[in-house]
């Protein structure tokens, strides 16, 4: 009685270790920290809660983006987004190219939305907006 008690502790414990390895497996912020240190992009994001921030990766920087709620001429979509980098100092080396990049991105999952970059991003932006140059 005893060893089968043993044998369904054990059997119980495998279970639950497979479990939490499938579990750790196919964790979206794992992917996301793996994406980031591989220098690929990763948008995470769960669109069914529009409290939720998203997170993107690009280039090896994470980037935060905040959604806000309003109407269009139809439906209620997400109609701005602000976004900014976790870490300033990880933006060396991004060009503006790799800004428009992540705002199509954006913009091909919310396509209602208005995409502004919080500081420092948003004054490089708006300085070379201020001179006539394009994305390209």
């Amino acid at each position: 009685m005893f060893i089968i008690l043993i044998r369904l502790l054990v059997f119980a414990l495998i279970i639950f270790l497979i479990y939490s390895g499938f579990k750790y497996l196919f964790n979206p912020k794992r992917k996301l920290e793996l994406a980031k240190e591989q220098k690929q992009f990763y948008f995470l994001d769960d669109k069914e809660d529009v409290r939720k921030n998203f997170m993107v990766t690009y280039k090896g920087v994470l980037f935060e983006g905040e959604k806000y709620l309003g109407t269009t001429s139809q439906s209620f979509e997400v109609v701005s987004i602000f976004v900014w980098a976790k870490s300033s100092s990880a933006l060396q080396g991004l060009t503006l190219k790799d800004f428009y990049y992540i705002e199509e991105e954006i913009k091909q999952r919310y396509p209602y939305a208005d995409v502004d970059w919080k500081s420092p991003i948003k004054e490089l932006l708006d300085k070379k907006r201020s001179q006539g140059e394009k994305w390209s």
